[in-house]
């Protein structure tokens, strides 16, 4: 019979238990699929009325505050606290709901600014961004959901 590494439900990892545990494991993801957002938008010409700023500051935001709380899980900073179990959850649905707002105004303006004018590999640049941002979404409203078991559970 193989050892069990999971945690239960109820504590909080730390150290490297942090990338076996439900939903801590999206934390790597999270980053890997921000940072893509971050650097594509940062790479295309963003015209000066454009709002792509908040798009910028979700994925920037979010990108250190991830890694941030990695850091403080991996560190076991957090003690075994129900009150960062909380936090936990508070954080990853409202990075959730910045980044479904991000991702929306970004498919919007990349819509809007698809025309013969713009450069064919600079649109594909831009949908890229929007394919990362909702993966990005997606993950970070997954871990919202299972932080909030955990929470429940705690």
């Amino acid at each position: 019979m193989a050892a069990n590494s999971a945690q239960p439900m109820g504590s909080l990892p730390s150290g490297l238990g942090i990338c076996t545990t439900a939903p801590d494991i999206f934390y790597l993801p999270e980053l890997v699929f921000g940072g893509l957002v971050w650097i594509l938008v940062a790479s295309t010409h963003v015209q000066s009325p454009n709002p792509l700023g908040w798009v910028m500051f979700v994925s920037v935001f979010c990108f250190v505050m991830t890694f941030l709380w990695l850091i403080v899980f991996a560190a076991g900073g957090h003690k075994n606290s129900s009150g960062w179990a909380a936090a936990d959850f508070a954080y990853h649905g409202l990075a959730a709901f910045f980044y479904l707002s991000a991702a929306v105004i970004l498919a919007y303006i990349t819509l809007l600014l698809k025309s013969p004018i713009i450069l064919f590999r600079i649109y594909q640049i831009d949908i890229a961004a929007v394919v990362f941002a909702y993966l990005a979404t997606l993950l970070y409203f997954i871990h919202a959901i299972l932080s909030a078991i955990r929470w429940k559970n705690f």
